[in-house]
C-alpha cells in the first residue's frame, strides 16, 4: 500500500484490489510519521471498500487506530445506490462532540476567584466511571424524551435557555430518534448517567482567549482577547456504547443476506435502507440526542459553579457540535446531486456561510467549529468554510500520537499534576491514572493539525484558546 503525495497537504492511496475509491489523507510532511506508524493508513484503504462509497476514503489530519474506521475518518455512501451504514464509522461514543460556552469575563479579573471556581466545577459536574448524573430521572418515560428530544428537552425541563436550542447542532436533537429501537441493556446504562463526564479524553476546561487570528469572525462569534471561556468535551456515555454493540452483532449477521463482505469484521455494515440500517440510524440518533442532553445538563451545573464562586452564572452557548456521527445529506459528486449518509468518526461537520441548516446568528459566518486540543496546549474555534472538499468535514482535535499505556510508562498522573499546575493550568481529577492517560505528549500538535485543515480549505482557524482549569474523570 504506496502514500503519495497528491497535492499540497494532501496524500493519496490509490485504488488497489477491492477499494471502489481512493483513500484520501489531509496531513503535512510533520504530521505523516506518526501517522503511518500507526497502520490508520490501512484503515482508511478498508474503509474505501464499502459498498457505494462516493469520491474518497477521506482522514483527518488528526487520524489514529480506531475500531473498524480509522478516528478522524470521513466516508460517505450513495444511499440510492445501496450505500451502507457502518457503526464502526460513527464509534462506540455517538455523538461525543464539544460546546463552548462563552463568558463576560476576562481571565486576569477572576484569577483571585480560580481556586473556588474549580472547586465548585469539581464538587458540581459527576466525573469517572460508572454511575451518577447531574439530572436525576424520574422513570423510563422521562429517558424517552430525552432520547426523542435531546437537549430541546433538558431545556424545556429548567436546564438552560432557548438560547441553548438554537446553538446547538440540528436545534438539539434528531427527529429520526426511535427510543424502541434501543435494547434494555442500553436503558439500563443510559438511566443514571444523563449530566456526567465520564472518563477517557473527556474533560470540562476552563479557558482563556490566547490569540485571535480572525477579528471579524471572532466579533460576530462574541469571542475576545483574555475571554474566559468553558469547553465541555462528552458524549453518551454507556447507552451509546451499548447502541453500537447491539447494532455490530446485527450488521454481521446480516452481510451475508445482501452480499456483503468486507476486509475488516470492525466494518460490519448494511445498506442504509434496510432495515438493519434503519434500525441503526434511529437507534444512533435517539442516543445523539442523549448526547447532546447530557451536555446540556453540565453547562447547567456549569452555570451553577460560576454563580457559586463568582456571582454571575450567564455563561452564553456559542455553539455545539457532534463529531462521532452518521446524517443523512445531499451533495454535489460528478456535478451530480446525491443522496449520501455521511459517516463522521472523530471528524466534525463545517458548514460554509449560508448554509441552510445553520442558525441565522452564523449565516453569515459559517458554523462555529470547536476543536480541543490536549491539556497544557491549546483548542481552536474555526469557522466553516465554502467548497469544503471533504462532505464539509473538519478535523476534532489533536489526535493521539501514542496509545494511553505509552502514555502511563512515561509519567504519572502525580508528575503530571504538578508539571500542569506549574504552568498556571488548575486540575481536578477523578484518577491520577486516567490523568496521565491524557499526558498532551500523547497528542500530536493541534497548531499544525489546525493549520493544515486551514490550508486544505477544511476550516477557517479564528480564535486559539489556552487551558487554565482542567476537570478530568
Amino acid at each position: 500500500m504506496k502514500l503519495e503525495a497528491a497535492g499540497e497537504y494532501r496524500y493519496e492511496v490509490a485504488p488497489e484490489g477491492k477499494m471502489r475509491v481512493p483513500a484520501v489523507i489531509f496531513a503535512s510532511p510533520e504530521l505523516i510519521p506518526d501517522i503511518v506508524n500507526d497502520k490508520s493508513i490501512e484503515q482508511a484503504a478498508n474503509v474505501a471498500t464499502l459498498p457505494g462509497i462516493v469520491r474518497a476514503s477521506f482522514a483527518m489530519p488528526d487520524i489514529h487506530w480506531g475500531y473498524g474506521f480509522p478516528i478522524g475518518g470521513v466516508a460517505a455512501t450513495d444511499v440510492e445506490a445501496g450505500g451502507v451504514i457502518s457503526p464502526g464509522g460513527v464509534g462506540f461514543d455517538i455523538s461525543c462532540g464539544v460546546r463552548l460556552l462563552i463568558s463576560d469575563y476576562a481571565a486576569q479579573e477572576i484569577s483571585d476567584q480560580m481556586e473556588s471556581l474549580m472547586d465548585e466545577l469539581a464538587r458540581r459536574i459527576p466525573k469517572g466511571l460508572g454511575k451518577g448524573g447531574v439530572w436525576s430521572l424520574s422513570g423510563r418515560r422521562d429517558l424517552m424524551r430525552i432520547l426523542l428530544r435531546g437537549s430541546a428537552h433538558a431545556v424545556e425541563q429548567g436546564y438552560g435557555v432557548p438560547q441553548d436550542v438554537e446553538n446547538c447542532e440540528d436545534r438539539g436533537f434528531l427527529d429520526t430518534a426511535d427510543p424502541d429501537a434501543l435494547s434494555e441493556r442500553a436503558y439500563e446504562r443510559g438511566f443514571l448517567q444523563v449530566g456526567s463526564l465520564g472518563s477517557g479524553n473527556h474533560f470540562l476546561e476552563v479557558q482563556r482567549v490566547d490569540r485571535i487570528y480572525d477579528r471579524d469572525l471572532a466579533d460576530a462569534f462574541g469571542l475576545a482577547d483574555d475571554q474566559v471561556c468553558v469547553m465541555i468535551h462528552c458524549g453518551s456515555r454507556g447507552l451509546g456504547h451499548q447502541v453500537c454493540s447491539d447494532s455490530v452483532k446485527e450488521m454481521l449477521s446480516a452481510m451475508a443476506r445482501y452480499g456483503i463482505e468486507v476486509p475488516d469484521k470492525q466494518l460490519a455494515c448494511a445498506p442504509v435502507k434496510s432495515p438493519e440500517g434503519q434500525k441503526y440510524l434511529a437507534a444512533m440518533a435517539a442516543a445523539a440526542n442523549y448526547g447532546r442532553a447530557n451536555r446540556q445538563a453540565l453547562t447547567h451545573a456549569t452555570r451553577q459553579a460560576f454563580q457559586a464562586a463568582l456571582g454571575d452564572g450567564g455563561l452564553r452557548l456559542l455553539y455545539d457540535v457532534s463529531h462521532n456521527l452518521a446524517k443523512i445529506e445531499r451533495h454535489l459528486v460528478d456535478d451530480r446531486e446525491l443522496t449520501l449518509c455521511v459517516h463522521r468518526k472523530g471528524a466534525t461537520r463545517s458548514l460554509p456561510p449560508n448554509d441552510p441548516e445553520l442558525p441565522h446568528v452564523y449565516k453569515r459566518t459559517g458554523q462555529p467549529v470547536l476543536v480541543p486540543g490536549s491539556m497544557g496546549t491549546g483548542s481552536f474555534v474555526c469557522a466553516g468554510l465554502p467548497d469544503n472538499p471533504a462532505f464539509n468535514s473538519t478535523c476534532h482535535g489533536a489526535g493521539r500520537r501514542m496509545s494511553r499505556h505509552q502514555a502511563t510508562k512515561k509519567i504519572r498522573g502525580e508528575a503530571l499534576k504538578t508539571q500542569l499546575e506549574s504552568q498556571g493550568i488548575r486540575v481536578r481529577s477523578e484518577s491520577m491514572k486516567g490523568l496521565a492517560e491524557e499526558a498532551p505528549f500523547a497528542y500530536k500538535n493541534v497548531d499544525e493539525v489546525v493549520e493544515v485543515c486551514e490550508r486544505a480549505g477544511l476550516a477557517k482557524r479564528v480564535a486559539r484558546l489556552v487551558p487554565i482549569g482542567v476537570v478530568k474523570g
